[in-house]
């Protein structure tokens, strides 16, 4: 039965697979082909192709399936978030001191990004106590119902979607699901960044909803209990990702005294610099998110307090990294 399954699941998805494997194979002549994945799909086959495999993982399916899967979701993330190695110095180099030291040089666009992307969270954070059926303004009620359940205090598996039945099978959702999100700010800046001012406001609305509606149901420690830990990795990725959509947004509607072709191109270098970065920081929130924040026999204080040294981490990297090494 359980062979036959596997099959059926194969057959089922094996067509989405193959273009899968013919969008990563290069091209004879070089060049980067896209052929077999419209750019405008990538967010929602990246997300299915990572649900493939924590199912596969879930289900026991067979080794050499798992392995397959895993090397496509891998190959599927390098070459969407690194298509191009930092110039000038290794990676290594790149994560102790260049990224950071990017953050501070593109400040204004990382400001403008954070202001559309945390403003709307703070917004809902704030009206939702007053007027809770604000709430199905962003959210059906059937959503607000699956975050419910996701955050009740006797769920089975907190922050668990039904999707996913082990940690394994969560680190995949969260993968799919937050690169999604990075990637639609991102890739929305090639429309004069319309695109990326839409997807950082929308995705913002969307989180102070989900934050404000389960604070106002008593769903304290288990809701802010479970983000505490990864919260900063992940929004910090989703706004360094936003700011790179608009960098490339910037380049077309502000190219100054270039043409609008050679103003992409250089700032299209600085935008995939970023969200480089921004993949570095989704990875690392994904495995603690799958790892840790749904663990339940860790006090909410001891959480609350990680997601405290969490953010002064990340802000102290990205203010100060690079300049001590200078000052010595």
């Amino acid at each position: 039965m359980a062979l036959l399954k596997e099959l059926q699941f194969i057959e089922r998805r094996q067509a989405e697979w193959e273009a899968w494997d013919r969008w990563l194979t290069p091209s004879k002549d070089g060049s980067d082909d896209l052929t077999g994945i419209a750019v405008n799909e990538l967010p929602g086959r990246f997300r299915r192709l990572s649900l493939d495999l924590a199912l596969a993982r879930d289900r026991q399916y067979s080794a050499g399936l798992v392995e397959s899967l895993h090397r496509r979701v891998l190959a599927a993330h390098q070459r969407i978030y690194g298509v191009a190695k930092p110039r000038n110095g290794s990676v290594l180099a790149f994560i102790g001191s260049g990224l950071p030291a990017l953050v501070r040089r593109e400040w204004r666009v990382v400001l403008v990004s954070f202001l559309l992307f945390f403003v709307p969270i703070g917004i809902m954070l704030a009206v939702l106590p007053q007027h809770p059926d604000a709430v199905y303004l962003v959210l059906s009620p059937q959503q607000a119902g699956q975050f419910e359940e996701m955050y009740a205090p006797d769920a089975k598996h907190l922050g668990r979607p039904r999707a996913a039945s082990s940690e394994w099978g969560m680190w995949g959702y969260y993968i799919g699901n937050n690169i999604g999100i990075d990637f639609q700010c991102f890739a929305g800046g090639i429309a004069f960044g319309v695109g990326a001012v839409f997807y950082l406001l929308f995705n913002g609305l969307m989180i102070g909803a989900v934050a404000g509606h389960l604070t106002g149901i008593g769903y304290v420690e288990t809701f802010w209990g479970f983000v505490a830990g990864h919260s900063a990795f992940e929004l910090t990725g989703a706004v360094l990702s936003g700011a790179a959509g608009l960098k490339l947004g910037m380049a077309l509607i502000a190219p100054g005294n270039r043409s609008r072709v050679a103003a992409l191109k250089e700032n299209a270098g600085i935008a995939v610099r970023l969200v480089c970065g921004a993949a570095m920081l989704t990875f690392l929130a994904a495995f603690i998110e799958a790892f840790w924040s749904s663990m339940r026999d860790v006090p909410f204080d001891v959480k609350v307090g990680v997601g405290i040294f969490m953010w002064s981490l990340t802000l102290s990297y990205l203010l100060l990294a690079g300049r001590l090494r200078r000052a010595a």
